[in-house]
């Protein structure tokens, strides 16, 4: 049995600098890196890393990065056989502004993800019969995400939504087929129509989600914690704290850390847990999937804070 990842692959263009600039400054950057990112790659590189097995389905340009990006997913562990090189348009790229304190601004052009279509969703459906889980985020078309959804809905394979960049106006049907939600405050916010800042309020979003239709809601508050909703309990999971330097692709390790847990068979509590702790070690290194840890790594951090790995 395998994971899929249906999503966005990019090539991150990352600079550090004092503070993110405001509209109209100029300012005088320190650092620049570029980095294989994209939420949806970052996903499947996460769950390789923790020893997952898993195929991204996606779409690289066929020139700009594509062959890059490509043999990264592929040097990580990740199956690539159903990434399309799209010949007419380039790679997707982010440009990202990341702060002293980890905080960060990006600007996404989303290149050969914006062309994701429903040949794509074809190549994810062969992979369906062996798969137990598929991850979805909202950097390619929703019209796509929608029928990927769709389809694994009717293959009875478990749905977890990272519903980033944040939209207000998400389909009702894709609710509905939704097993697992998992917005950050901003994007809880987003979805909910009111400020999502501290537990009460993550609370009240993660329930209205769930009058949605999704069946379970979690809703990350970053250093705050985590709020898990389900129709039976609500619970709340408190962050790891560590020296973070950096939240780009935190959120796409908190949900590779809660797939991974739920393929090792664990509970939801524990898949939180789990995701959490991804999140965290992401946050403490520059970058996207760069900051990714590796199974040893997220193993030896559970055990130092008396967390088991579950099996």
């Amino acid at each position: 049995m395998s994971i899929i990842v249906f999503g966005s692959i990019n090539i991150d263009l990352v600079v550090t600098a004092p503070r993110l600039p405001v509209a109209g400054e100029t300012l005088t950057g320190e650092d620049f890196l570029k980095t294989p990112g994209g939420k949806g790659a970052n996903q499947a590189v996460a769950l390789a890393r923790l020893g997952i097995p898993t195929h991204m389905v996606g779409r690289v340009g066929a020139h700009n990065f594509g062959a890059e990006l490509v043999k990264h997913l592929q040097d990580n562990g990740v199956q690539t056989q159903n990434i399309f090189a799209d010949e007419t348009v380039s790679s997707g790229v982010a440009i990202i502004t990341v702060d002293h304190h980890g905080e960060n601004q990006i600007v996404v052009i989303p290149g050969a993800n914006g062309r994701v279509n429903q040949e794509d969703v074809g190549r994810l459906s062969q992979l369906l019969p062996q798969a137990q889980a598929l991850l979805l985020q909202l950097e390619i078309p929703i019209p796509a995400v929608v029928a990927a959804a769709q389809a694994a809905h009717n293959a009875n394979i478990k749905i977890i939504l990272d519903p980033a960049p944040a939209q207000s106006n998400l389909p009702a049907e894709l609710y509905q087929l939704v097993d697992i939600i998992t917005p950050n405050e901003v994007e809880a916010g987003q979805l909910v129509g009111f400020p999502v800042d501290s537990e009460d309020t993550a609370t009240k979003a993660a329930e209205m989600l769930l009058q949605k239709g999704v069946k379970s809601a979690i809703v990350k508050l970053g250093a705050k914690g985590v709020v898990c909703a389900t129709p039976e309990e609500t619970f709340f999971v408190p962050a790891f704290e560590v020296n973070a330097v950096d939240s780009v692709a935190a959120g796409d390790a908190f949900n590779s850390g809660l797939a991974a847990a739920l393929y090792n068979g664990l509970t939801l509590h524990q898949a939180v847990v789990w995701g959490a702790a991804a999140g965290a070690l992401a946050a403490t290194k520059l970058g996207a999937q760069t900051s990714l840890p590796d199974r040893f790594t997220f193993d030896a951090f559970l055990g130092e804070r008396g967390v088991g790995s579950g099996e």
